[in-house]
């Protein structure tokens, strides 16, 4: 039986998850609250192509672990096309990809389509010899800024400024977020940080009204749907900054969420699956508004 075939693939990736949410929870710092390079959606070295849905926040959860500087990952034959050679007893790191086949549709609404999951595995570019990592520029503050508030203003959610809570109000369809003054921070680059995490996860709640995406959780989760859609917006506001090139900050009003978060994933191995998936339908919608896609 070969490696692949043995692995519960949904287990592996749900533990391996849990075990870096469990590594933060003294500081609410999740897997995708990482400054620098790691904090960037996580890119094949070969082809360019970020990774999607559960293996952005895997591959984000290796490099929390691993303390990779840099999220460009790739296949060692691939790194091999590159002229790298992967380093002697590295170990690689679990993605999923699925295969799409087609059965006799059952009654219903049956289209007979199946995906089943398969394994693949990849190894950093801090695991190879032989490999330039290509060059990017540091944008400064100014560029950074501009390009958050406009990517979050092509959203068409409109922004109220005001009070000292943050939260988005489905009967008015408005973010509500306080001044960025007053988000208490070292820097000026941590404080904006600080504010475009709070503002794009609201944003990400957004995504999920009848009018765009219409999320249901409820009918999966049941009474867990309050804390699921939590994470999904999580999840969604870790991508929207990732994709800006600025790093997610944590949120320590989500130390609450934690225990809940830990408790869905371990009694359902598929959970996590289900979240990253809707928060890269929701980041889809958002890169859809920028008119990028």
């Amino acid at each position: 039986m070969t490696k692949s075939s043995s692995l519960d693939l949904h287990q592996a990736v749900t533990d391996k998850i849990v075990a870096a949410i469990e590594s933060g929870v003294a500081e609410a710092r999740m897997p995708w609250h990482r400054p620098g390079l790691s904090t960037m959606l996580p890119k094949n070295a070969l082809t360019g192509n970020a990774y999607n849905g559960i293996n952005i926040v895997t591959l984000w959860a290796e490099a929390q672990h691993a303390s990779y500087p840099v999220s460009l990952w790739g296949t060692y034959r691939q790194w091999l096309e590159l002229g790298a050679q992967v380093r002697k007893g590295e170990k690689a790191s679990l993605v999923v990809f699925y295969k799409s086949y087609e059965v006799e549709p059952s009654e219903g609404d049956d289209d007979g389509k199946r995906r089943v999951a398969k394994a693949s595995w990849v190894f950093n570019a801090a695991q190879v010899d032989g490999y330039t990592l290509p060059g990017i520029p540091d944008r400064p503050l100014i560029e950074k800024r501009t390009d958050a508030e406009a990517f979050l203003a092509r959203l068409g959610v409109p922004v109220v400024i005001g009070g000292e809570q943050a939260f988005y109000r489905p009967s008015t369809d408005t973010i509500h977020m306080p001044d960025e003054r007053l988000f208490d921070a070292s820097t000026e680059l941590a404080r904006t940080e600080d504010w475009y995490s709070v503002a794009l996860h609201e944003a990400g709640h957004a995504t999920g009204i009848e009018k765009r995406l219409h999320r249901e959780l409820g009918k999966r989760f049941g009474d867990q749907a309050y804390c699921m859609e939590e994470l999904v917006a999580e999840l969604t506001g870790a991508m929207a900054m990732a994709h800006l090139g600025m790093s997610a900050q944590p949120r320590p009003d989500h130390a609450q969420y934690i225990a809940h978060w830990l408790g869905v994933l371990r009694a359902d191995k598929k959970a996590i699956f289900t979240a990253a998936a809707r928060a890269q339908e929701a980041l889809g919608w958002m890169i859809k508004q920028q008119g990028e896609a």
